[in-house]
């Protein structure tokens, strides 16, 4: 069952068509956008200013920890009232942590991190959370198998793009750039922060970032992407397409019943990210839907009559502060 799109005013069809073919290929030209859309190359460059402007737009590269073999963890922070705002936005200029939510009123913190360099999860984790004091309990999980998400965008669950432009859109790599396994350099540090920064960066501007030849950053990028080593995704305010509310769902299974349980959840309309996870639950989910009516009917539905789930608890976002990148008010 596709997804409906309730647009609340400010985006419409083939809004939700671009970013669905930004979430199958974010570097794509916007000639080449055009053409799969059936629109002028100058309308999708006015709707995606627009969409940056008015709807949070961001293209980025993300690197993915699965593929290569990097601890990811799912915290749950709770902090004393007035206090969890401010930790959230610590937390989020951190550039290790990303989808930041406040929840419980106010008094929880929802992050996923992932290190980058070795010793920087004890130093969050032993170091500088457990000498805050506004911070009174931290739970950590750490995510074990990613059932859906990454690279795999939640906008195709609308189906708003058909097999055929997908198809199309969808990059072809060259055999030389598939072959080599997920692994970042040193040397590709350079070209990541940018592309961290801006995922849709010309090859020129590479260029000039790296002081390696255009050619051999082209080489360099798509072997990066063709390894899965990393991704280009999109972030958007998910309140503009009719679905305001996001909630984290920790889900406690029979161990024999957790992967089941996790691929199917992968299907259901509802779920933009699911992993299992070594902690008090075994599969923590990101619901997005309408509104509490939604959230409701979907865990007396089609979550609740799903088979091997004993236990769900459920964090309500009352903010997200921090999706792939940082947004303070104002920005």
């Amino acid at each position: 069952m596709e997804m409906e799109f309730h647009a609340q005013g400010k985006l419409d069809g083939l809004d939700l068509q671009l970013l669905s073919a930004l979430e199958v290929d974010g570097r794509a030209s916007f000639s080449k956008l055009g053409g799969v859309l059936g629109v002028s190359d100058q309308t999708v460059a006015r709707r995606y200013r627009r969409l940056s402007a008015e709807a949070g737009l961001r293209v980025v590269a993300v690197r993915d920890a699965e593929r290569l073999g990097q601890d990811q963890w799912m915290l749950r922070l709770r902090c004393v009232p007035d206090s969890a705002t401010v930790i959230a936005d610590a937390l989020a200029k951190r550039p290790d942590t990303y989808w930041i939510g406040l929840g419980s009123g106010g008094t929880e913190i929802v992050c996923m991190t992932r290190p980058r360099h070795p010793g920087d999860h004890d130093d969050l984790l032993l170091g500088k959370l457990p000498r805050t004091p506004s911070v009174v309990e931290i739970r950590a999980q750490q995510l074990l198998h990613r059932f859906y998400g990454g690279p795999t965008g939640w906008l195709r669950k609308f189906g708003t793009l058909d097999a055929e432009q997908i198809a199309v859109l969808t990059p072809r790599h060259d055999a030389s750039a598939t072959a080599g396994p997920a692994r970042i350099e040193p040397e590709d540090e350079p070209l990541l922060a940018v592309l961290e920064r801006d995922g849709r960066a010309t090859y020129p501007e590479l260029q000039r970032a790296t002081g390696r030849s255009e050619s051999a950053v082209k080489r360099r990028l798509a072997a990066l992407l063709a390894s899965g080593a990393v991704y280009i995704d999109v972030e958007y305010h998910s309140e503009l397409l009719g679905y305001p509310l996001a909630a984290v769902l920790w889900i406690t299974t029979a161990p024999s019943a957790m992967h089941a349980v996790g691929e199917a959840l992968a299907t259901h309309d509802e779920i933009a990210f699911a992993s299992a996870t070594a902690g008090p639950s075994h599969i923590v989910v990101t619901a997005v839907v309408r509104g509490t009516a939604g959230l409701y009917a979907y865990l007396s539905g089609p979550l609740g009559r799903l088979e091997g789930v004993q236990h769900v608890e459920a964090t309500p976002f009352m903010r997200r502060v921090k999706q792939l990148t940082y947004q303070h008010a104002g920005r």
